[in-house]
């Protein structure tokens, strides 16, 4: 560490190394904090988390139970044991059975996913299986716009990067991918090619107009919603040399139902995890997957499947529910690292603070845990080793000068 310190004072290393290293130990020190909970409000399972990314202070999360919970996630008693308290929450646990058939703003069904306006926390987003995603204005909790559609809702996502469009991309229980437009508060146009239900949808963090669609047909499509043909790559996990010696030349990314998601933080590959127990990367841009073995990845999951990445990492690492545990594997190799235990059932969805390289997990024990990084234990010579000579850490710290300048 000190090593690090120094040659960035110098100006001998590149100021984001010492950055970088330490996000990555942080992430390899991943363990349940046992000083810090989140406080229960959901009477039944969370499907859904999202940290608002302009401060990375307020959480939110969606429920079976139909309700939104905000929470705060700073300490601000900066007591060592603390409690996240719920700020405010769309559909109280009495409020949703007392009134859940007849208040007009509360989610009727389950809430699927939930999402902050990347650009400000006076705005978020949510989706449920009563048919409807709600665009809520956080001061009031009052829904500013509403979207129905004649399906489930599964899944939906706005561009993090999208600065010349406002388009909400929707997976519902029909084929066609919805664009909600939050300009003109209506459906700008569909995209067809899947044959059965959305269950995941992604915009890329590089490319504003590239959207990633998975379905339960077992396919992948990747999209530039500025096209007529919209549809650019049906990603293949054969690369095309099944489809040669098939007559029928069906692209398919997994063995069964597609249900998660993800890009890497360059754009430049995307995550699919199936019901197959698979998980596969692919180029982005040319579609071909890239063959990385992550073993199996267990999948019961038959809905959406949230699951994140790291940010400032070398390597990167996939964070997945598996099953009661939250699987951690580097990206591009493959690795399994460590499995996360704490969980009493299924792990559902997951949601990465780069800040501090902490870690939120829900499932339908209807528990929300926090991950943080251990504390450097320190060595066992740290109380008498003195800190060492600057002249020892790098050569920019040796003087010209020679004891024959005094004599002169």
């Amino acid at each position: 560490m000190l090593g690090f310190i120094s040659a960035r004072q110098a100006g001998l290393e590149d100021p984001l190394r010492l950055r970088r290293a330490e996000s990555t130990r942080r992430v390899l020190s991943l363990e349940l904090n046992k000083d810090k909970d989140v406080q229960r409000i959901h009477g039944s399972g969370i499907n859904t988390l999202d940290i608002e990314p302009v401060e990375n202070r307020y959480m939110l999360s969606g429920g079976s139970d139909g309700v939104i919970v905000l929470y705060d996630l700073e300490n601000l008693s900066r007591d060592p044991c603390y409690t996240c308290k719920a700020v405010c929450s769309v559909g109280s646990f009495v409020l949703l059975w007392l009134c859940r058939r007849s208040h007009p703003d509360v989610h009727k069904f389950s809430v699927e996913t939930v999402q902050w306006y990347p650009h400000d926390t006076g705005m978020f987003t949510s989706s449920s299986f009563d048919k409807t995603l709600k665009i809520w204005d956080t001061n009031t909790l009052q829904p500013a716009d509403v979207f129905n559609f004649e399906g489930t809702v599964y899944s939906h996502h706005i561009s993090s990067i999208a600065t010349r469009h406002c388009l909400i991309a929707v997976g519902t229980k029909n084929p066609k991918v919805q664009l909600c437009d939050l300009k003109s508060g209506s459906c700008s146009h569909i995209l067809q090619g899947h044959k059965q239900e959305i269950l995941a949808v992604s915009w890329s963090p590089r490319y504003e107009y590239i959207l990633a669609t998975a379905s339960a047909d077992s396919r992948v499509k990747l999209w530039d919603v500025r096209r007529a043909s919209a549809c650019l790559l049906t990603l293949d996990q054969y690369n095309g040399e099944k489809s040669k010696a098939s007559s029928e030349a069906v692209n398919t990314a997994h063995n069964g139902r597609v249900n998660g998601l993800c890009f890497t933080n360059d754009g430049l590959h995307l995550l699919t995890i199936g019901t197959d127990d698979r998980m596969r990367l692919w180029n982005s841009s040319s579609g071909k997957n890239t063959l990385v073995n992550y073993g199996k990845v267990c999948n019961e999951s038959r809905k959406g499947l949230k699951f994140t990445v790291s940010h400032g990492c070398s390597p990167e690492f996939v964070f997945v529910p598996y099953s009661s545990t939250v699987a951690i594997y580097t990206i591009y190799s493959g690795d399994l690292i460590t499995m996360l235990r704490g969980h009493y059932s299924s792990v559902d969805c997951c949601v990465f603070q780069p800040y501090l390289q902490e870690l939120y997990s829900s499932g339908r024990d209807g528990n929300i845990l926090a991950w943080v990084p251990s504390l450097r234990k320190p060595e066992p010579d740290d109380t008498s080793e003195k800190l060492p000579n600057p002249h020892q850490l790098n050569p920019a710290y040796e003087d010209a000068w020679s004891s024959s300048d005094d004599d002169g």
